[in-house]
């Protein structure tokens, strides 16, 4: 048996699938005030539609909806099937508080209570 499609149905193949993974992600990077929906992400990287995104390099910001995952530094590697493939040099995950510079305590009290009365009013 042979694996070998003609051009046209293998384009036809391709854009099908790349229009299911528009349709199914909600990641998208920001690079210098322009957005671009991620197609795909993994754990050393992520891929662009090739037709709207060009060969980015840099800084950029991963997004899931509204919620910022990643501050990134980023390259363009490669583009096969349609899809711009750009691997991570560095991807730092944004936490929604800042970070401490103690130890906490496991069992440190969550609030100070004192010894005042209540006053009425």
């Amino acid at each position: 048996m042979t694996t070998f499609l003609p051009k046209e149905v293998q384009a036809g193949l391709d854009s099908a699938r790349l229009l299911s993974l528009k349709k199914a992600s909600r990641l998208r990077v920001n690079i210098d005030g322009q957005t671009y929906p991620v197609l795909r992400m993994w754990k050393t990287g992520f891929s662009v539609d090739a037709a709207t995104a060009p060969y980015l390099r840099g800084y950029a910001d991963l997004y899931d909806g509204a919620i910022h995952l990643f501050q990134c530094l980023i390259i363009a590697t490669d583009e096969e099937a349609g899809e711009m493939i750009y691997e991570f040099k560095r991807a730092t995950a944004v936490a929604d508080k800042p970070a401490l510079d103690f130890e906490q305590a496991a069992d440190a009290p969550v609030a100070l209570l004192t010894d005042q009365p209540v006053v009425d009013m």
